[in-house]
């Protein structure tokens, strides 16, 4: 009869035992699911943000690319004739979008141009001065001079200058000369926008 009470507090033992071991089993097996719900989780929503990359990267592929509307106005001229005093040389294209209307080079477009000139005068007084103007509807004002001395000299010039669509360019000479290979191109650096554009 001793011996039945050491075997009550054993089996009491194993029965907690077993019980906290199953207890840890659960619980382990919780967190197992926890975790296993967690990655899936972690999984769906990347697959899904994958998706929604695929889907905008594809939109814009297969949207068609606007082509530009306008085009950078330029234009190159060459020259080679007679100049008379205080007339505007007339110049004619030779390449380039931008119009020359009566010798003036029309500016259809608000912004920075780059301006290049050169060539070879041969004047036919002993001094010369070779004038790039800018015409604004009633008045003029002064881009560039130079002044020429003898018989034969190059004329350089590479410059910016802003410029507004309403301007009229002109080159011109104070006394009456001869222009050999004259060379002038203008071109809008900055970019052209509709508004600042002439229609």
């Amino acid at each position: 009869m001793e011996v039945q009470p050491e075997a009550e507090p054993r089996n009491e033992e194993q029965m907690d035992c077993k019980r906290e071991c199953a207890e840890d089993e659960w619980k382990s097996w919780q967190r197992g699911q926890v975790r296993n719900t967690l990655h899936l989780v972690s999984a769906v929503a990347q697959w899904i943000l994958l998706l929604a990359c695929l889907i905008y990267l594809g939109i814009d592929f297969l949207q068609p690319s606007t082509p530009q509307s306008i085009e950078v106005p330029w234009t190159h001229i060459r020259y080679s004739g007679k100049s008379i005093k205080g007339v505007a040389i007339n110049l004619t294209a030779e390449r380039g979008s931008i119009q020359i209307r009566n010798g003036s080079i029309m500016i259809p477009c608000d912004g920075l141009y780059l301006v290049s000139l050169n060539g070879s005068i041969y004047p036919e007084e002993k001094l010369l001065k070779l004038t790039l103007k800018n015409t604004q509807k009633s008045t003029s004002s002064v881009l560039w001079i130079q002044t020429v001395q003898s018989s034969d000299d190059t004329v350089n010039l590479t410059t910016v200058f802003f410029l507004f669509r309403d301007d009229y360019v002109t080159l011109c000479t104070s006394s009456n000369a001869n222009i050999s290979g004259l060379s002038l191109s203008l071109v809008l650096v900055s970019p052209p926008e509709e508004t600042l554009c002439r229609s």
